[in-house]
C-alpha cells in the first residue's frame, strides 16, 4: 500500500464548485482512503476504476442520469452505472479529478454516493430496507381499512346508504390516505420531484402525477360532494396501488440483496484488523490495509485470512468454499500457501504474507465480481435510453385522453388519465433483464463461478458445441499407475514395491506416480543416483540381498521394442536386465466424465484439442466419455477449428486454461476458463469456474438457457400486459383501482419469475 498522499492540486476553472462539500468528501481525496474501494484500473499505469454505492435510486431509468451527471467531470474517463444494484464504476485519472467532485456532481443531481466500502458495511442498505418495508406495512395496514370503508359503496342499492353516511365513510378513507400519501408515497415524489427539477422524466414522474390527481379530485369530491368533481372518490384505488407497487420494489430490493449477497459475503470477509508480530518477537493489531509483502501475521481458529501467504508455525485446517467452490476443509501445515478470504478452522498459525490486498488472489475475485455487477446487458441499456422518450409519450397520452373524455364530466376524464398514467408505467419491462441476469449471475457465484460480463448469460443459451482443452483442463499435473508388465517369477506387487523404493528418491511426475501406488513395503533405497531425462538408479535391499536396480526410460534400463503408441512407460531392470514395464496414465481430472455427460444430456456436441500426440488425446477422450478428440493442434490449429465452426454454423463455447488458450477463448462465441488458469486465459473468458469443477460447465449453460427463457417471459408478459390495458384505460374501460392492481401485479411477475434463477438446478 502506498502510502497517503493528496491528490495534485485540480486547475481552478476545471473543478466544479465546492460549495456544500463536506469534510468527509473532502477526505476521500487522500490516496489512502480512495485506494480502498478503488483499483488499478487494467492495463493502465495512469488511471484507477472506483465504485461507488448511490443512494436514492428508485427506478432503473437513473442510471442515465447518473452517468451524465459524473462524464463531464475532470479525470473522469468512463462512468457505468447499473440501476439494478445502485452502484456506478468510474474509470478515472487520479493527476486530474478528484473523488470528493463525484459526490458533489451526485448531490446536484438528487443522489447521495458512498464509498463502496461503506456501502459493504451495510448500515446505509439496512436502514434503506427497514424504511421500505414500514412504508410497506402502513400502505398494506391503511389499504385494508380504507377499502373497507369503500366497500359499501360498492355493493349498496340506489337510495339504501344515507348522504351522511357515505360521506362519513369518505372522510374516513381520506384520514387513513393521508399516511401513505405522506409517509409511503415519499420515495416516488422525491424521486419525481428531483428529476422534474433537474429538467428529465423519470420512471417515477407519471406515478407521482397519478396518485397526486387521485387523491387531489377524491379530496375535492370529499370537502365539495356536490362540486365539479362529483361523488366519485378513489381513495382504494390510490392506497392499493401504493401497497402493491412498494410491495414490487420491497421484493426487487430483496433479490437485489440477494443477488449481491455472493459480493458482499466476499467483500465483507476480510477482517479489519489483525495481529502483526515484530521482529522482537512483541505483537500489535493493525489494519488490514496496512499489511506489507514480509510481515508475518498470527492467526488463530475461527479468524479469517486477510492475506496470501506460507504458513510459518503450526498447522490447521482452512475453508475455501466461498472462493474456490472446495467445501471440505482442506489441511494446511509449515509451507503451504493459504489464500485469503479463507477461514482458519482449527489450529493457531503464523504465516508470512506474500500479496496484500488487489494482488491477492481474493482480490482478484472481488474485483471481477464487481466489474460484472455493474455492467448491464445490452438491451437494459436500450431500454435505459428510450425510457424517456417513453415516458414524454406517456404523459402526453393521458392529457390526450382526459381531454377527450373532459365533455364527459372532470371526474370521468380525470379517472382515465390517472388510469393511462398508473397502468403504462414501464416498471415490468425495466426490470424484465437486468432482474434475471442478475439472479442469475448471483447464483452462479455461490457456486463459485464468476461472471466476468452479463452478456455471456445472453450468448451463453445459444451454445450448441463445447471445445476442451486437454492438459490442464480434463486433466490435472499428476499422473496414475495403468497397467504393470513383469517378467516371469515376479508379480506386479513385487516389483511395484521394488520401484517405488527408487521412485520414493526422484522428483520427476512418473516417478511420484509409482511412489504413490507403490505398497508400503519397507524398502529402502541406498546410493541413490538421478540421471536427468533418463532415469534413477540405486541399490534396494530385498529378501535378505541387495540389488542394483535402474528405474527410467527405455534407453536408460536397456530394454528394447515395448514402447507403446499413446502410452507413457517407466522401466525397471536390475542386474539380470528388463524386470518390469509401468504405464502411466493422465489423471482425468475429478468430475470430467459427470461434466461430459451432463453436457451430452443437454443436447450439446463435445470435443477436445489438444497439442498432445493423437493417441494420447484419444485414449483420454475415450475415458472421459468424448465422441471427437483432435491431437496435435497447436494455437492457430485450435483457432482454425474453433473458427471453421463457427462458419459451419455452430455456436462454439471453449474451456481453457494454458496461456496457448489466449486467442481461442477471444475467438470463442462463450468463454469459459478455470479458477487456476494463468490470468491471459481467465482475462480473455467470459466466466471463471473456481476450484476446477469442470462440472460447472453445464450449470453455465444451463443457467444461460433459463436466463434467456426467464428474459423473454418477463418481456412476453410486460408487452401483453401494455398490449391488452393501454387501450382499456383509454377507452375509459379501466377504472384506476384496476390499472393500479394491473401495474403493480406484472412488477410483481417479474421479479417472482426472475427470483427463481436465484438457485441453480442440478
Amino acid at each position: 500500500m502506498q502510502a497517503a498522499a493528496l491528490l495534485p492540486p485540480v486547475p481552478v476553472a476545471a473543478a466544479p464548485a465546492r460549495a456544500g462539500a463536506g469534510a468527509a468528501a473532502c477526505a476521500l481525496d487522500e490516496r489512502a482512503e480512495w485506494e480502498s474501494f478503488s483499483r488499478p484500473a487494467k492495463g493502465r499505469d495512469d488511471a484507477w476504476e472506483s465504485y461507488l454505492a448511490v443512494e436514492g435510486m428508485y427506478c432503473p431509468g437513473c442510471s442515465l442520469t447518473i452517468e451524465q451527471a459524473l462524464m463531464p467531470l475532470p479525470g473522469v474517463e468512463d462512468v457505468q452505472v447499473n440501476g439494478a444494484t445502485a452502484t456506478a464504476r468510474i474509470v478515472w485519472a487520479p493527476a486530474q479529478g478528484r473523488p470528493s467532485q463525484w459526490l458533489e456532481a451526485l448531490q446536484r443531481a438528487g443522489y447521495r454516493g458512498l464509498p463502496a466500502s461503506d456501502q459493504l458495511a451495510a448500515v446505509p442498505r439496512r436502514q434503506a430496507r427497514r424504511m421500505m418495508l414500514w412504508r410497506w406495512l402502513v400502505a398494506g395496514f391503511c389499504m385494508m381499512q380504507v377499502m373497507m370503508y369503500a366497500v359499501p359503496a360498492y355493493v349498496a342499492a340506489p337510495g339504501e346508504m344515507t348522504p351522511d353516511v357515505a360521506a362519513l365513510l369518505r372522510w374516513a378513507a381520506w384520514l387513513l390516505t393521508l399516511p401513505v400519501l405522506l409517509f409511503s408515497c415519499r420515495p416516488f415524489f422525491a424521486s419525481a420531484w428531483r428529476d422534474v427539477r433537474h429538467g428529465r422524466i423519470g420512471m417515477d414522474v407519471p406515478v407521482a402525477i397519478g396518485i397526486a390527481i387521485a387523491f387531489g379530485a377524491s379530496t375535492a369530491a370529499t370537502f365539495d360532494p356536490g362540486g365539479p368533481m362529483g361523488g366519485e372518490v378513489w381513495y382504494d384505488s390510490v392506497t392499493m396501488f401504493v401497497f402493491f407497487l412498494l410491495s414490487g420494489r420491497l421484493l426487487e430490493q430483496r433479490l437485489r440483496d440477494r443477488t449481491a449477497g455472493a459480493l458482499e459475503a466476499l467483500a465483507r470477509r476480510l477482517p479489519e484488523t489483525v495481529e502483526r508480530l515484530a521482529a522482537d518477537g512483541s505483537t500489535e493489531r493493525i489494519a488490514v490495509r496496512r499489511l506489507q509483502a514480509g510481515d508475518r501475521i498470527r492467526l488463530r481458529a475461527g479468524e479469517v485470512f486477510p492475506a496470501d501467504g506460507r504458513i510459518l508455525e503450526g498447522e490447521t485446517q482452512v475453508d475455501e468454499a466461498l472462493l474456490t467452490g472446495e467445501s471440505t476443509p482442506l489441511p494446511r501445515h509449515v509451507g503451504q500457501p493459504v489464500i485469503a478470504g479463507s477461514a482458519n478452522l482449527s489450529g493457531t498459525v503464523v504465516v508470512l504474507v506474500e500479496r496484500t490486498g488487489a494482488a491477492t488472489r481474493y482480490g482478484q475475485i472481488v474485483a471481477l465480481m464487481e466489474r460484472a455487477s455493474v455492467e448491464k446487458p445490452a438491451i437494459a441499456r436500450l431500454a435505459d435510453r428510450f425510457a424517456s422518450p417513453f415516458l414524454v409519450a406517456v404523459l402526453f397520452g393521458a392529457a390526450a385522453a382526459a381531454w377527450w373524455w373532459w365533455p364527459q364530466g372532470p371526474g370521468h376524464a380525470l379517472g382515465v388519465a390517472v388510469a393511462v398514467l398508473i397502468v403504462t408505467c414501464p416498471c415490468a419491462l425495466s426490470l424484465a433483464t437486468p432482474a434475471a441476469t442478475l439472479a442469475a449471475a448471483g447464483a452462479l457465484a455461490r457456486r463459485g463461478i464468476l461472471v466476468q460480463r452479463l452478456e455471456a448469460l445472453e450468448s451463453g443459451a445459444s451454445i450448441d458445441t463445447v471445445v476442451f482443452d486437454k492438459t490442464g483442463t480434463l486433466t490435472i499435473d499428476r499422473m496414475s499407475l495403468r497397467a504393470v508388465r513383469t517378467r516371469d517369477g515376479v508379480t506386479g506387487q513385487e516389483a511395484l514395491a521394488l520401484a517405488g523404493a527408487l521412485a520414493r528418491q526422484a522428483l520427476h511426475p512418473a516417478s511420484r506416480a509409482l511412489a504413490a501406488a507403490a505398497p508400503d513395503s519397507g524398502l529402502q533405497a541406498h546410493a541413490v543416483q538421478e540421471h536427468g531425462g533418463r532415469g534413477v538408479a540405486g541399490r534396494v535391499d530385498a529378501g535378505g540381498a541387495s540389488r542394483c536396480l535402474r528405474l527410467g526410460s527405455a534407453a536408460f534400463c536397456g530394454v528394447a521394442g515395448s514402447e507403446q503408441a499413446g502410452l507413457a512407460q517407466v522401466h525397471l531392470a536390475d542386474e539380470a536386465g528388463w524386470l518390469a514395464s509401468f504405464e502411466l496414465e493422465e489423471t482425468l481430472r475429478s468430475g470430467a466424465l459427470a461434466a461430459v455427460a451432463s453436457l451430452q444430456r443437454l443436447g450439446l456436441q463435445a470435443e477436445v484439442l489438444s497439442g498432445d500426440r493423437s493417441a494420447a488425446v484419444q485414449r483420454l477422450a475415450q475415458r472421459a466419455g468424448l465422441q471427437q478428440a483432435r491431437g496435435g493442434q497447436g494455437p492457430q490449429d485450435k483457432l482454425d477449428r474453433v473458427a471453421g465452426l463457427q462458419a459451419a454454423g455452430r455456436r462454439v463455447a471453449m474451456v481453457g486454461d494454458g496461456m496457448n488458450d489466449g486467442p481461442v477463448l477471444a475467438r470463442a462465441d462463450l468463454s469459459i476458463a478455470l479458477g487456476e488458469a494463468v490470468p491471459v486465459a481467465q482475462a480473455r473468458s467470459d466466466f471463471i469456474i473456481q476450484g476446477g469443477q469442470l462440472e460447472g460447465v453445464a450449470a453455465i449453460l444451463q443457467q444461460a438457457r433459463r436466463t434467456r427463457a426467464v428474459v423473454r417471459q418477463n418481456l412476453c408478459w410486460a408487452a401483453l400486459y401494455n398490449a391488452v390495458s393501454v387501450p382499456l384505460a383509454i377507452a375509459g374501460q379501466m377504472p384506476p383501482w384496476l390499472a393500479g392492481l394491473g401495474m403493480a401485479a406484472s412488477s410483481l411477475f417479474v421479479v417472482l419469475n426472475a427470483a427463481r434463477l436465484a438457485r441453480l438446478r442440478t
